[in-house]
Parts: C-alpha cells; sequence; structure tokens
C-alpha cells in the first residue's frame, strides 16, 4: 500500500523476519524503490535477522547511493539493533534523524510460501 508523502522519502514497514529464504523477495520490492527515491526500512516488527537479511540491507544500502538516494533503517526491534549493533551496521544503517519514525507509507507483502 503506498502513501504519498510531502517528502521525497518512502517508508516502508511490515517486515517481521529478514532471513535466508526471504531475502530474494525482500530485494524485489525494495530494489526498484532505493533506485528511484529515498527509503526509510522500520524494523520494529522484525523479530529475526540473520546474514542473508544482514546482506540485503547492505546490498540496498549500496544500490541507493550508487543511485543517488539514502537508505536507512528506523525502529529496529531490540533484536535486530543488537545485532545491527554487533556487526558495526548500526552506524551505518539506523536513521538518527528521529527517535521514533511513525508508521505510514509501504507496508511490504510477505509471501505465504
Amino acid at each position: 500500500m503506498n502513501h504519498p508523502l510531502r517528502s521525497s522519502t518512502q517508508f516502508v514497514s511490515g517486515v517481521k523476519e529478514l532471513v535466508r529464504g526471504q531475502e530474494r523477495e525482500f530485494l524485489r520490492e525494495l530494489h526498484p524503490l532505493v533506485l528511484r527515491q529515498n527509503v526509510t526500512l522500520d524494523l520494529e516488527d522484525t523479530r529475526r535477522i540473520d546474514a542473508a537479511g544482514l546482506a540485503a540491507l547492505v546490498t540496498l544500502y549500496c544500490e541507493a547511493c550508487k543511485s543517488g538516494h539514502r537508505f536507512a533503517v528506523a525502529n529496529p526491534s531490540p533484536q535486530v539493533r543488537e545485532i545491527l549493533t554487533l556487526v558495526r551496521l548500526d552506524a551505518i544503517l539506523v536513521s538518527r534523524n528521529t527517535e521514533r519514525i511513525p508508521c505510514c507509507g509501504t507496508q511490504f507483502q510477505e509471501s505465504a510460501a
């Protein structure tokens, strides 16, 4: 579900898990967004992330940079924040612009596989 926003940043939420086996669908849906605009991914509801999920986030970050846009994550759940901090991606990926970004924008739809 897309909602027009005043800014040029698309907010995306609804990712429950970002793990091996789901990263391709995640990239398929978000890659086109980062190529055309800034994207902030709300990870408040994300309970699990693994190396494949981290690689997907780094891929989106790099693709956004190459296309002249920004990619950031916001509101990481405690579990996700711990992993991002452990691998030192928190300093690169976590948005520092706000304590809490409101949930609006695109809802990520996980396939029922």
